[in-house]
């Protein structure tokens, strides 16, 4: 069995973000970048579907130069091989060009499983999945807490807000897995190490016979058009109690008809 592993760079969820005032876009320069937390749940899944049943994990990641650090945390997880797609062009590109990007990466290579992460810290949208599914005329099995895979099918158990429907398809097929699905492992030192070695493919737009005129931020279907820094926080109102403490917070509240 051969599973691809979708994985994004993101600004560490702790840290303050902004936007860049010259094109109202995320400047992530200013955070550290990491795997996307919710990446890591799909690395773990593939990699114990690979455990049980052989095969091997190969990792994409589409970003810039420093998101092959990304790319080397999921080998030092275990996966095998790395496809990094980088390319100025791609800069501002939306969910609707992601997704055309990563389709055409996964195409032609006989994957029998794609694995995504739910959505990402920053964007959360959760869409690209669904879109990549859609562009390889693939089945889609999303928000997935539950994987099996036997032969050719691949049974999933999806998330609902009543609970969880049980899902099948053949392969190929999309999956992706809910935070609850697993515990993530850690990189070992031996992992660590061995990453380095592990063949990385590093792609560009044309490389995937692509136009650069279709993705990036010229391309995107959304845009910000304004936006302004959060306003510092209001200091509190402080109540003094002199016997009508019980009052005077009924008062506060009442005129800010919260009662």
């Amino acid at each position: 069995m051969k599973i691809a592993v979708c994985v994004k760079q993101v600004p560490d969820t702790w840290a303050e973000k902004k936007l860049r005032e010259a094109d109202s876009r995320l400047d992530r320069e200013s955070a550290d970048g990491v795997m996307n937390e919710l990446d890591e749940y799909a690395v773990e899944e593939a990699l114990q579907l690979i455990e049980a049943q052989g095969g091997e994990v190969v990792i994409i990641s589409m970003g810039p130069d420093r998101a092959s650090e990304t790319v080397r945390k999921a080998l030092s997880m275990g996966a095998d091989a790395g496809i990094h797609i980088v390319d100025d062009a791609l800069g501002g590109s939306d969910a609707v060009a992601t997704s055309a990007v990563i389709a055409a990466a996964i195409d032609g290579r006989d994957f029998d499983l794609v694995i995504f992460g739910s959505e990402s810290t920053d964007a959360r949208m959760s869409v690209v999945p669904a879109m990549v599914a859609e562009r390889l005329g693939w089945a889609q099995l999303t928000f997935a807490q539950k994987v099996e895979v036997s032969g050719s099918d691949v049974t999933i158990e999806r998330v609902t807000e009543n609970g969880f429907a049980t899902v099948t398809a053949a392969t190929p097929a999309v999956v992706s897995v809910v935070e609850k699905i697993n515990e993530p492992r850690y990189p070992s030192f031996k992992g660590i190490m061995a990453a380095k070695k592990k063949p990385v493919d590093t792609l560009s737009v044309a490389d995937l016979g692509l136009d650069a005129a279709a993705v990036g931020a010229a391309a995107a279907w959304s845009a910000v058009n304004d936006f302004a820094a959060r306003p510092p926080k209001a200091a509190g109102t402080i109540v003094t109690d002199e016997g009508d403490g019980g009052v005077k917070v009924a008062e506060y509240l009442t005129t800010q008809k919260f009662i």
